[in-house]
């Protein structure tokens, strides 16, 4: 049932942002299209009511129940970096927006490129090893609820490799060909508030 509304939950991620940027842009709706953005996060919340849910009536804590966890944290920390991203490319084909900005490259701009994604998994790491440790506790068995406890070792090995990725773009940032220096902020997201 579990790995169903993990499936569910990411195919409706996507349905529910196409619609959105589809009513904004293609609809010329764009407070409609808005308010179909704004309903993205309830599908995180329905996850995690079910999972909470599944766990209170008895059901044997697995690694799907780990994983609908570890989806939320990434749902949610990467959630608005991602709607960012495809709204910067609707707007760009339906909307005669600018083009989408890529993210850099090299030099200080990659390196902050790299240090804002690793915030974002760290967020999303914090918030998977909280709702790993509410069910935890909710189980009350630690024999049982060793497929949370797995999880949170593994999200620890997560962002621990993330942080070494960019310390690696903070030590030795790639160069353009040629020695040129990368100048601007290229790693800003388009603002969901222009319509």
């Amino acid at each position: 049932m579990i790995v169903g509304l993990i499936v569910a939950s990411e195919v409706g991620f996507w349905v529910m942002l196409l619609a959105g940027l589809c009513v904004r842009y293609v609809l010329r709706k764009p407070r409609v299209g808005a308010a179909l953005l704004a309903c993205v996060p309830l599908l995180d919340v329905v996850l995690l009511v079910a999972t909470v849910v599944d766990l209170r009536r008895g059901a044997e804590p697995s690694t799907a129940h780990g994983l609908a966890a570890v989806y939320l944290g990434f749902s949610v920390a990467y959630g608005h970096y991602m709607i960012n991203w495809a709204d910067g490319r609707f707007a760009h084909r339906f909307a005669g927006g600018p083009p989408p900005v890529k993210p850099p490259k090299y030099g200080a701009a990659r390196v902050r490129h790299e240090w804002r994604l690793w915030r974002m998994t760290l967020i999303a790491v914090a918030i998977a090893v909280t709702v790993l440790q509410v069910c935890v506790w909710l189980i009350g068995d630690g024999d049982r609820s060793e497929p949370m406890v797995g999880w949170q070792r593994q999200m620890g090995m997560i962002a621990g490799i993330h942080l070494l990725v960019a310390i690696c773009y903070t030590v030795a940032p790639p160069k353009e060909k040629g020695g040129k220096k990368a100048t601007g902020d290229q790693d800003r997201p388009r603002s969901l508030t222009k319509s």
